[in-house]
């Protein structure tokens, strides 16, 4: 019998395995397919992912140090201009989903999780105590008993549809996009911005998204070659028998958004090369995110429009706030109730990015009117406020958990704290164990009962909280501002620590 088996090794699959481990839970993964994909399906990872990447010390492995925070953003294919938020905190890391995938990949090597390549779910049964799963593998089908299954096996989910969880939601047929990686002659390069110099557009800057009358261009020079997309809108139907994609159908998507002939050339080096055609664009949400002992993560629980890149910021969340409630479970140490908050607090994260990715789409559509409503926005993109509530949803630092306290951290992502030695909050969270910042000198003995599942860290440093609870995912569980807490703030300090982490040891 297994404690966990999760369907699908992709980055959220992989996430939530390594965050089992570091748990002590060893879980088995599954895979449909026989290798790691080499197809790139997304480019880079924006938002709080950037951070929470950092805090397990995976942002080091792929680009060293974590760096500052982007100076500027799309929304709706209008710049945002994050110097004017007073804090910003959206992050960008450029680097390609594989590249994430292989890093997770290795991370759970190291850790022992069990990976099974060319492994399919094919079915399930489940009953109070347990799920049985029907597998074909290699060596023919087989069954596994496991007391829970976690589906991170995309959007087409077959653990979702076999759990009987529906997925209602919207699928929009207008749109028709083109995207590949090619090569473009230097002499329409923009040195200064990084940007293309188009004739009848100026300079269009590099991974902005540049939309026209007649649809939305993108140029994205990445280091390892320009990504260059187009999206159209179309009534025309998808043909039965459409040929596979070709340079030529993006160099006439372009025409024909542009106006103009750019030419593109073949992509350099070795590749994998990306050249994909999508038609339309779907945006859903699982009727719950739990059936029973069946749990979903990333795309499995949730789909929406690409745009923002918000799909590994949302993802690798939800598989970081499921795996130590998930780890808590199974090892008896979870207060009740403690695994039904994984819906509870991830589902409405994903409800306000299938919002805002539908707000973005509508002004990209074609149209007169769009046009107008898109010059009366971007006068609301010159208002600090805007820009600034903007920047928060973007990168999900306006996310606030159910607070057991009115301060004002408590519920909300722990703020990157130095302390005075020196040490980042990031290099005391790489453990994934829930921690107790007291800058106080003086909550030692309100963590006795729980120093078996809490940390506890001294010191000082300079914030806006003399002291934190901190839960395993990087959001806030208890606060104080008070230089020495009183009765009250020491009891909710309790409160807190059996809220989420169990009764204590003398209990």
């Amino acid at each position: 019998m297994e404690d966990v088996v999760i369907a699908g090794a992709g980055p959220n699959g992989l996430m939530l395995a390594c965050e089992l481990a570091l748990a002590g839970i060893r879980p088995l993964v599954l895979e449909r397919l026989p290798e790691p994909t080499t197809e790139n399906r997304a480019n880079g990872l924006v938002g709080q992912v950037v951070r929470l990447l950092d805090r397990r010390g995976l942002h080091e492995r792929l680009a060293g140090p974590i760096g500052p925070p982007a100076p500027a953003f799309v929304f709706g294919a209008m710049r945002l201009d994050l110097s004017l938020a007073e804090h910003n905190s959206l992050h960008l890391l450029g680097v390609p989903q594989r590249r994430v995938e292989a890093m997770l990949d290795e991370r759970a090597a190291e850790l022992d999780v069990e990976i099974r390549r060319g492994h399919e779910l094919t079915g399930l049964t489940q009953d109070a105590d347990a799920v049985t799963l029907e597998v074909t593998g290699p060596d023919g089908p087989y069954r596994i008993g496991t007391r829970y299954l976690v589906g991170a096996d995309g959007g087409r989910s077959v653990t979702r549809k076999l759990a009987g969880i529906g997925f209602p939601g919207v699928t929009e047929d207008r749109t028709l996009s083109f995207t590949a990686n090619a090569t473009v002659p230097a002499e329409f390069a923009d040195p200064e911005s990084g940007g293309l110099r188009v004739p009848g557009h100026g300079v269009i800057p590099p991974f902005f998204h540049y939309r026209t009358e007649t649809g939305l261009f993108v140029y994205a020079p990445f280091p390892a070659g320009p990504l260059i997309s187009t999206m159209e809108w179309t009534d025309d139907e998808e043909p039965a028998d459409e040929p596979p994609m070709t340079l030529g159908d993006l160099r006439a998507s372009i025409r024909r958004v542009l106006g103009f002939e750019l030419p593109l050339g073949e992509p350099e080096g070795d590749g994998p090369h990306l050249l994909r055609r999508l038609r339309g664009r779907n945006t859903r949400l699982a009727e719950k995110f739990r059936e029973g002992r069946v749990l979903l993560v990333g795309d499995a629980a949730h789909v929406h429009s690409a745009i923002g890149g918000p799909g590994l910021n949302l993802g690798l969340q939800d598989a970081v706030g499921l795996g130590w409630k998930l780890a808590a479970t199974v090892g008896g140490r979870a207060p009740a109730g403690l695994l039904d908050t994984y819906e509870s607090e991830r589902r409405p994260v994903a409800e306000r990015v299938v919002m805002h990715t539908q707000a973005q789409s509508a002004l990209l559509s074609p149209g007169r009117d769009v046009t107008a409503l898109r010059e009366l926005f971007g006068e609301l993109l010159r208002l600090p406020a805007t820009v600034q509530h903007l920047a928060d949803l973007m990168s999900g630092a306006d996310v606030r958990y159910e607070p057991g306290t009115d301060h004002p951290l408590d519920g909300r992502w722990a703020p990157d704290l130095v302390l005075a030695d020196g040490t980042r909050l990031a290099e005391l969270t790489t453990t994934a164990r829930p921690l107790l910042l007291d800058f106080t000198g003086s909550l030692g003995e309100e963590l006795r009962g729980w120093t078996d599942r809490v940390d506890l860290v001294s010191g000082q440093a300079d914030a806006d909280a003399t002291a934190l609870l901190v839960r395993p995912d990087g959001y806030v569980a208890w606060a104080s501002s008070a230089t020495a807490p009183d009765d009250t703030e020491r009891k909710a300090l309790r409160a807190a620590l059996e809220r989420w982490f169990g009764p204590p040891l003398d209990a």
